[in-house]
């Protein structure tokens, strides 16, 4: 996996209000981070009772029962609120996916509904705390292939849950958006072998890294990121544009390589009928565009260049994850991964 990426994963367009994010124009590192906190603090707060009323704005499936995403169970919005539970499909609850006791049950997280979800009782008591993380030995499965068993991701080796592939790139978008909405906010926060405060340790955040990059932006997650808004008025940045990770963070531990240049930007996000890279004039018309698929296969695209940016042809190329490089002699190397 390339590390310095430039990482472009929306596959539709989200809806941020017009100007929403200019405070962050052209930031990086932990000034970004502290920019997208300062848009997005403040929320208005709903009470953890009225997370039942949100959930069927927020979590209906289009059948009409509620979106569980650790189970297949069929829900019916408020009759079937949990109570009493002693097996799978007995009753939905208020699940923190950044669980509570990693900040001390404290307001206002305790009723954010960015990483608060309905989930099956019996199946969110399973998780319990434990990290996020990839199980090598099983010890529970859930009816929808979620799971509670040792970790084999590299840096930590205790219990974890691992949810279905389908929602790993929600649950790390759910953590990159905690670690910014509670900026320099987590103060008498415990933590857990996860998390130092609001902060991914680097065990985390490089399997959070894998998991935004392997599961792009769903349009559940779209309309979630809007209806949520509808309720408290902040939203999740990487639904918006799941390029803030990697210009946060880098890739793959939260370190910035100076090898590579990050100073370009992409767009539109997904790639259409064509992408244009802006670079502020940092290359020249000389620069070489190499444009390859994941398993390292080469095409030939058309692509045009002036003082400031390139735009490349992409309407001939399938669906797929891509990644452009640009190369001159005597500069650093950029490098952009787009979803077409």
């Amino acid at each position: 996996m390339l590390s310095g990426l430039l990482l472009i994963l929306g596959l539709t367009n989200a809806q941020p209000p017009a100007g929403y994010y200019n405070q962050a124009n052209g930031l990086s590192g932990t000034a970004l981070q502290a920019a997208l906190h300062n848009i997005i603090k403040n929320h208005n707060v709903i009470s953890y009772s009225g997370l039942w009323n949100a959930f069927e704005d927020t979590d209906k499936l289009p059948n009409g029962k509620v979106w569980d995403m650790y189970s297949n169970c069929s829900w019916t919005f408020f009759s079937d609120q949990c109570g009493n539970y002693n097996s799978e499909c007995d009753c939905y609850n208020r699940e923190h996916s950044w669980p509570k006791s990693w900040f001390g049950d404290q307001a206002p997280m305790n009723s954010d509904l960015f990483h608060l979800y309905p989930t099956d009782g019996y199946v969110n008591n399973r998780r319990s705390n434990y990290p996020f993380g990839e199980v090598g030995n099983a010890t529970y499965t859930s009816n929808n292939g979620s799971k509670v068993g040792n970790n084999t991701y590299p840096g930590y080796s205790g219990t974890v849950f691992e949810p279905i592939d389908e929602y790993k790139g929600d649950f790390a978008r759910t953590y990159f958006y905690m670690s910014v909405r509670y900026y320099n906010e987590d103060g008498s926060w415990p933590g857990s072998d996860m998390t130092n405060g609001a902060q991914l340790k680097p065990w985390g955040l490089a399997l959070m890294r894998d998991w935004h990059m392997a599961d792009p932006v769903s349009q559940k997650e779209i309309n979630r990121n809007n209806a949520v808004y509808s309720y408290q008025n902040n939203r999740n940045p990487f639904i918006d544009n799941p390029n803030f990770a990697a210009l946060i963070w880098g890739w793959p531990t939260g370190t910035n390589e100076q090898e590579i240049n990050r100073n370009i930007t992409v767009y539109p996000v997904p790639a259409l009928n064509d992408c244009s890279i802006s670079h502020g004039g940092y290359y020249s018309e000389n620069v070489t565009v190499t444009f390859s698929d994941i398993t390292g296969r080469t095409f030939v695209t058309d692509y045009s260049t002036t003082a400031d940016h390139i735009r490349v042809n992409t309407s001939a190329l399938s669906k797929g994850y891509y990644i452009i490089s640009l190369t001159e002699e005597g500069k650093n190397p950029a490098f952009a991964r787009i979803v077409k």
